[in-house]
């Protein structure tokens, strides 16, 4: 009696077990879902998606959300974007929403996009609700070399079309900024930026920015116009410093030039002295050969002699006689 219930509740384990093993293999519960939702799957299908490694909860869910929608797919196309690394749920919520929208959205484009890493709900949702993107302070310098500020914000559309391949925000910021500053910089005084503001936004529009981008500019707008430093003064008070700099360099190098010319002059007057005195040491080397030699007397010498000393007499007197007249005048 006791084995034959050990045996019973070991039979009834093993029947759990089994079942269990069986539907967690055979997924019925989402058969039963599917069908009742009216999407047409077979229960081998299922077991073949376990077999390929395949959640098949991952795609038999989006495709009841996508046959109640009315959305025609197949479950190919989405256990192929499965196997691909693709959110297949969020692409199927993506063509549900531009359905709903009317927006033109092929399985194929969609899963692109989810592929290319874009989320391709987010680009549907801009779509339908453009988005503000808010630039930097952007600094651009009008022809009077005044400093403007300007804060622009740009409406944008994503573009379904350009979503793969296409820029991003940044490219869009980096191209209003470029439009800004050519306006700007244009523009005679800075006057004209601030009485005309429009005028950046009609210009920047005109040179087509959203070419080649994921987005389409609808508009854009100046949120902020500030007047900043006076550019062209700073530039001019730094560009005659520096010319007072060269100037102070180059004056530097005159007095320089002139020293080192006075110098040498010194120096030439040093060395014709010397020669001058080299010169007058070879008189009385000369006067004595001329002794010697017949050439000049005895009396003719003491005749020099004398004239020399009455000529520094004459000079001595003459000294004497103008400091005399220099005391008396005072």
């Amino acid at each position: 009696m006791d084995s034959s219930i050990v045996y019973m509740l070991l039979m009834a384990a093993v029947i759990i077990i089994a079942i269990s093993v069986f539907l967690s293999f055979v997924p019925i519960m989402l058969w039963i879902s599917a069908l009742a939702s009216g999407v047409r799957i077979g229960i081998i299908t299922l077991v073949a998606m376990r077999l390929r490694r395949v959640i098949p909860s991952r795609i038999v869910n989006p495709m009841i959300k996508a046959t109640k929608a009315g959305i025609d797919i197949s479950i190919n196309q989405l256990e192929s974007h499965f196997l691909a690394g693709g959110n297949v749920d969020r692409v199927v919520n993506a063509l549900i929403a531009a359905h709903r929208a009317n927006i033109p959205l092929p399985f194929e484009r969609a899963a692109a996009i989810d592929l290319a890493g874009r989320d391709v709900l987010q680009a549907v949702q801009m779509s339908v609700n453009p988005r503000v993107i808010e630039t930097p302070i952007v600094s651009a310098v009008a022809k009077n070399g005044i400093e403007v500020k300007v804060v622009a914000r740009v409406t944008v559309r994503a573009n379904i079309e350009r979503l793969v391949g296409g820029a991003g925000e940044e490219t869009i910021i980096a191209r209003v900024g470029e439009g800004i500053v050519t306006t700007v910089g244009s523009a005679d005084a800075h006057k004209d930026v601030l009485e005309n503001p429009d005028k950046i936004s009609r210009t920047v529009l005109d040179k087509g920015l959203d070419a080649g981008t994921a987005f389409e500019i609808l508009s854009i707008d100046i949120a902020d116009v500030d007047v900043g430093k006076n550019i062209g003064a700073h530039l001019q008070t730094e560009q005659a410093e520096a010319d007072k700099r060269i100037a102070q360099a180059k004056a530097e190098e005159r007095r320089a030039m002139a020293v080192a010319q006075e110098q040498e002059m010194k120096a030439r007057v040093v060395e014709m002295k010397a020669k001058v005195v080299e010169s007058e040491s070879q008189v009385p080397l000369a006067m004595a050969e001329a002794l010697r030699g017949g050439q000049l007397g005895v009396m003719d010498y003491m005749n020099m002699k004398n004239i020399d000393a009455d000529t520094q007499m004459r000079s001595t007197l003459g000294k004497m006689n103008d400091n005399g007249n220099s005391s008396d005048q005072t």
